[in-house]
């Protein structure tokens, strides 16, 4: 016959400790329940903008901003169709023109900013930090101030009315920040690669195009993501540089919808307005886990 031993104190210390970690899971799961909660509603409220763009595109111009209301008391699906063809060309020829513009700009920027920022991460050459200095003071710039010069300049080549002011200073590395993203990038990566593919023969450049770039995915994807919003949604530059409506891009023909004399086609203009969501919803979607990765892995040794 076994008899138990236990002191009455140390039995209740155990079903304490046992009855412990059920009080934490509770309390765990009730915390990670308020912090969705707060997160969705957040949410929302995020969303209610664009949630009232969609519902203004499927209403008719006398109640998009007298019926605030997200349903839709009367519907006008027209307007997709009618906004499709409502300015002096199709819609698809302003898409076609921004396309064009944002994939030439994704292949400048990603040329051009790799190529100085290997420079700057993995070579050496006098004047390195000092034009990485150089380099970083140029982010602050506000870029009206170099509005007057950059017109004037591209006046003089006859660039005016074209897409080149738009599309030649992402092939000349202008912009800093995806410099700077990509060299935080190349200098996480070991240096043992330069050597190993110096001792196989390898150049500069050769080793950029064979080591480097392969291990730069998530820096480019960043790249053309940033670039690919950027680009699609500019409309200070377009509407400086062109003039003529065949040219125009998404941002311009929206504008056209808006009539200073108050005969603006809202509905119209809401309309073609999520249909240019489309593009940047889904090129953000295909490429989030690279952008994710991208901006978490910069910098890091």
């Amino acid at each position: 016959m076994s008899i138990n031993t236990a002191s009455p104190r140390r039995a209740g210390k155990r079903e304490r400790d046992d009855e412990a970690p059920i009080e934490r899971f509770g309390s765990t799961r009730r915390s990670r329940f308020t912090r969705h909660l707060l997160l969705s509603l957040v949410g929302l409220v995020m969303m209610y903008p664009l949630l009232w763009m969609l519902s203004s595109s499927l209403k008719p111009n006398s109640l998009i901003f007298d019926d605030l209301r997200l349903w839709p008391t009367e519907w006008a699906p027209s307007n997709y169709a009618d906004g499709w063809t409502a300015l002096d060309y199709d819609f698809g020829v302003y898409f076609t023109n921004s396309l064009v513009i944002v994939v030439l700009s994704i292949i400048g920027n990603l040329f051009s900013c790799s190529l100085a920022a290997y420079g700057f991460a993995r070579l050496d050459f006098t004047g390195r930090k000092l034009f990485f200095v150089l380099m970083l003071g140029t982010m602050m710039l506000p870029g009206h101030v170099l509005l007057v010069p950059q017109y004037i300049l591209f006046s003089k080549l006859g660039w005016l009315n074209t897409y080149y002011p738009l599309l030649v200073p992402n092939f000349l590395a202008t912009n800093a920040f995806f410099i700077f993203l990509m060299v935080q990038f190349m200098r996480s990566l070991p240096k043992e690669l330069d050597d190993a593919a110096r001792i196989d023969g390898c150049g500069p450049f050769r080793t950029f195009w064979k080591v480097i770039m392969p291990l730069c995915t998530p820096a480019f994807a960043t790249t053309a993501i940033f670039t690919f919003i950027s680009v699609w949604n500019e409309f200070f530059g377009p509407l400086i540089y062109l003039t003529d409506p065949e040219l125009y891009t998404v941002p311009l023909a929206l504008r056209q919808f808006v009539d200073s004399e108050g005969q603006s086609q809202w509905g119209q203009m809401f309309a073609m307005s999520v249909l240019s969501l489309a593009p940047i919803i889904g090129f953000f979607i295909a490429g989030q886990k690279y952008l994710v990765k991208g901006i978490a892995t910069t910098g890091l040794k």
